[in-house]
């Protein structure tokens, strides 16, 4: 598959890697999450472009910058889930305070807040990827929230096939990563290695999906690098 050469193409792909694994290894320590949000926003940005080359780890302030705005972007989607079956729960809650009568209706109330945490859990990690390229291209956290462009992305044929491969992708990096760690210590730091390289080559399916659907190699950025705009 073409999306597992992509991390390959770069002149420093080692020295790339490297770094990426070591974030990944730190991402306990959250703020290496920035770092690599921001570094898999330009992979978005690239091939959206119809870039080849990978992007490199340098300049550090504005990677942190494009990665506090993709970070943002995410927690906002992923807090989505987490509210809904929240309140679901407290609600199904209520039923085992009625007494055995609405038992039966408080373990039927869990069961729909899980099966709804399910759905959309998956809707969200189906939405964000095209919101996180829309904000690669216009380097604001606005940008991750814009229905407008956002719709037609989402709704598309292409775009759904672009993240089903891009998730295979990622799943076969999380089996590598699995097969690796069951060594103890040096496959878990292996695998840390694994899961940044597959998130890369994820990144760039839906950076040309994005790109296919919504050209932007001609545009001028709106927000140059160096100067971030929220």
């Amino acid at each position: 598959m073409e999306a597992l050469e992509y991390p390959r193409r770069s002149e420093k792909v080692v020295e790339t890697v490297l770094i990426g694994g070591v974030l990944a290894l730190l991402s306990f320590l959250l703020v290496p999450i920035v770092f690599l949000a921001g570094y898999l926003l330009r992979v978005l940005d690239r091939t959206a472009r119809g870039e080849e080359e990978p992007p490199v780890f340098d300049d550090w302030r504005d990677l942190g910058l494009d990665g506090l705005k993709a970070v943002v972007v995410g927690v906002v989607y992923g807090l989505i889930p987490a509210v809904v079956v929240g309140v679901l729960v407290l609600i199904s809650g209520l039923g085992f305070m009625g007494g055995d009568a609405l038992a039966a209706v408080g373990f039927l109330g869990l069961l729909v807040s899980f099966l709804v945490g399910v759905v959309l859990t998956l809707a969200m990690a189906y939405l964000t990827p095209a919101a996180l390229a829309n904000v690669a291209e216009h380097r604001t956290i606005g940008a991750g929230f814009d229905l407008a462009e956002l719709k037609p992305v989402w709704t598309s044929a292409t775009y759904a096939t672009g993240w089903l491969w891009a998730l295979a992708v990622i799943f076969v990096g999380v089996v590598a990563a699995a097969v690796v760690g069951m060594v103890p210590i040096l496959g878990q730091i292996a695998g840390a290695f694994i899961g940044f390289y597959a998130g890369v080559a994820a990144y760039s399916i839906i950076g040309r999906t994005w790109g296919e659907l919504h050209p932007i190699e001609t545009r001028e950025r709106p927000v140059e690098r160096g100067q971030p705009e929220i």
